[in-house]
Formats: C-alpha cells, sequence, structure tokens
C-alpha cells in the first residue's frame, strides 16, 4: 500500500513534492517505492505561453489508465509525452528525471470531475492523500499583499475534501514562494511538529533541479543543504532562515479553514472551471485563470548566445540586479543575463555551479 502525492499548485511543485514524499515515506531507502505525484500542468509564462492549466487534450503521448479521464480514470507522464503547440510544459522532462510516477490533474471538467480524478489515483496508490505546498499560500486568507496565485491551490483543497479520503496538508519551506511571510505562516501553523528532510531526500530531486526553473523547490533544496540568508529570485527577495528546511503537516478540514476560496468552492460547487475561477477572483480580486506577471524585465542576450558568455561580467550583472543578496536562483540568473530557462544548464556550467541557488558572497 502506498499513498498519493498532490502537488498542489503545479509548475515546480512536483520536484519539491518529490522531497517530500522521501521524507514521509516509512521506508525512503526502499528504491521499488515510487511515489505516485500527481500534479497540475500549470507553469510560468516562459515555459507555457497559454493561460490556465494544460489539460488532456493539450498533450500526445499520455499514458491512460482506468480508460483515461473522460471515463473516470486519470492519465500519467511518459518521457515522451509532448505539449501540443503553442502550449508548453515540463511535465515529460520532469516524468522522465524524477524517481516518481507523474500524474495529471486536469481541472477543464471542473471541480467535481477533478475530485473524481483524484479519487482513481488515490484508488490506484492505495493509500491516503498527502496535498504538499511548496511556500505555503495554500493556507491564504486572500488578502496578502504579496499574493498571486490563490486558486490552483484552493481548487486542490476543495476536490480532496469532496473525495472523502483521509487527506493531509504538508507545507514546504513557510515564506519560499514569495506570496505569505514565514511569520504568519507559523502562526497558522502552531501547534504542528515539523520534520526537516536530510539531504538524501533533497538529493533525489537534484536531476530535475539542475534544469528546471523552478523557484520555490529550488529554494527549500537549498535550504535543506545548509543554505541561508538572502536570494534574488525574479519577483522579490526571499531570506532562507532555520525555518526554512522544515516540512509542516495539518489536516485538510484545518487548511481549509484558513482558504476561503477552498471554503466557497466546497460550499457553492461550480460546475465549471470558469465559474470555479470566477469565484476565485471576486473573493480575492486575483484572476484565477491569469498567467503570472513577472516584475524583472528580460534582458538583452549576450552577443554570440551563451557560448560566448564571459563568467566574470556575468557574475558582475547579477550581483548589480541582485538587489545585495548573498544568492540567486537561476531562472533570475538566466532572465537577468538575457537568456531563457532552457539555458539553465549551460548557464549552471558556465558560471561552475552545481547546487539548486548560485551563491554571490
Amino acid at each position: 500500500m502506498s499513498d498519493l502525492y498532490i502537488a498542489a499548485g503545479g509548475g515546480g511543485d512536483p520536484v519539491g513534492t518529490l522531497i517530500a514524499a522521501r521524507t514521509l515515506t516509512a521506508d525512503p531507502a526502499n528504491s521499488a517505492d515510487v511515489p505516485l505525484i500527481a500534479t497540475y500542468a500549470w507553469e510560468r509564462p516562459e515555459v507555457d505561453p497559454t493561460a490556465g492549466p494544460l489539460g488532456e487534450r493539450d498533450f500526445g503521448g499520455l499514458v491512460h489508465e482506468g480508460g483515461g479521464i473522460g471515463a473516470g480514470g486519470f492519465a500519467a507522464f511518459a518521457p515522451a509525452t509532448r505539449a501540443r503547440p503553442p502550449a508548453g510544459s515540463t511535465m515529460p522532462a520532469l516524468a522522465g528525471d524524477l524517481p516518481a510516477r507523474l500524474l495529471l490533474l486536469d481541472p477543464a471538467r471542473g471541480l467535481s470531475a477533478l475530485s473524481r480524478q483524484i479519487g482513481a489515483m488515490a484508488e490506484a496508490a492505495g493509500g491516503r492523500i498527502h496535498i504538499v505546498d511548496i511556500g505555503g499560500d495554500i493556507l491564504t486568507h486572500g488578502n496578502e499583499p504579496d499574493l498571486c496565485s490563490p486558486f490552483g491551490d484552493a481548487l486542490t483543497l476543495a476536490a480532496c475534501h469532496l473525495t472523502g479520503i483521509p487527506t493531509t496538508v504538508h507545507i514546504a519551506g513557510p515564506g519560499l514562494d514569495g506570496e505569505i511571510g514565514e511569520q504568519p505562516l507559523l502562526e497558522r501553523l502552531a501547534g504542528s511538529h515539523p520534520l526537516v528532510p536530510d539531504r538524501v531526500a533533497a538529493a533525489a530531486a537534484a536531476r530535475a533541479l539542475a534544469w528546471h526553473p523552478s523557484e520555490a523547490s529550488a529554494l527549500w533544496a537549498a535550504a535543506i543543504h545548509g543554505a541561508r540568508g538572502t536570494v534574488r529570485a525574479v519577483n522579490n527577495v526571499i531570506r532562507l532562515t532555520e525555518v526554512s528546511p522544515r516540512l509542516y503537516a495539518l489536516p485538510l478540514p484545518e487548511a481549509i479553514g484558513h482558504n476561503p476560496v477552498a471554503r466557497a468552492l466546497v460550499d457553492e460547487q461550480p460546475a465549471t472551471l470558469a465559474a470555479a475561477a470566477d469565484l476565485s477572483h471576486r473573493l480575492t480580486g486575483i484572476p484565477g485563470l491569469a498567467s503570472e506577471r513577472t516584475r524583472t524585465p528580460r534582458q538583452e542576450p549576450p552577443a554570440g548566445g551563451i557560448a560566448f558568455l564571459d563568467r566574470d561580467v556575468a557574475m558582475k550583472t547579477l550581483r548589480e540586479t541582485a538587489d545585495g543578496a548573498d544568492h540567486v536562483t537561476l531562472r533570475h540568473a538566466a532572465r537577468a543575463l538575457g537568456l531563457t530557462w532552457t539555458d539553465i544548464p549551460a548557464l549552471r556550467a558556465a558560471l561552475t555551479t552545481d547546487t539548486p541557488l548560485l551563491r554571490l558572497t
């Protein structure tokens, strides 16, 4: 018997969810225990220029279970899966580089259909559900000044509630997504006794972090490996503290009690994804299906491309754009140097770093 892990927000959350799964698994050394991780294909605009989460119809080469999503089953990613243009996705590559089975959460048919998908996945896993949120915005009260993406997390909470399956919500790295501060989250997590993943658990995600533009999962992995101090991310500066490596747990009803959008979704059970997104928009003022806006403008790429990138010049540029931070994320570094997220592996090689963050001091 295993459990189902759900990466609450999509994007890079499956990477951190793997670390959480390795931490929560009774026997993490058992290589035969491959966790099932369900995730939205809902990513940064530089990865996917389309708005909202991608669904089954947006991919070719998915592996269907139980007849597929429309027949009451679900779909899994394979390394050969491809997003249909103009959509883009990192999920097929993650399916190859994460030691986990990666499943697609497709909310296109609405909340009830999403709940049925999750129920089928949990039945296949044979256990309970663990929702994992990197950073903690799943505990939003809806009015935090830096909140930017509450809808997906709330939809996950509501859908899991409707399954009736025992569910625990885990908060990894409080504050690391830059949407709710560490201290408010610690107050909301009062009474929860955290775990601290070890470096072996974090190392399980190293292959994916070598190229993925995730920031929150990268920050959590770096904190587990001992990084501390300030980090310049694309949209803000985040501080790594002694709290940052921790993994907290709370019951699903308690998490829903914090989240007004999740409570409204449970009460109203809107029939379509658009109606659910409109509900979230009304409560928070944040469009539920809009693409994330980045605050850091992209620079001009280096003449001749990354092959001609001068390390000293690049480091000088990064220090100038880091707002005095001790580290930068690789996603920020790529943007600041006029590169794309697909250049991250070459950028790591050019800057001679093999860690989740680039240290500047």
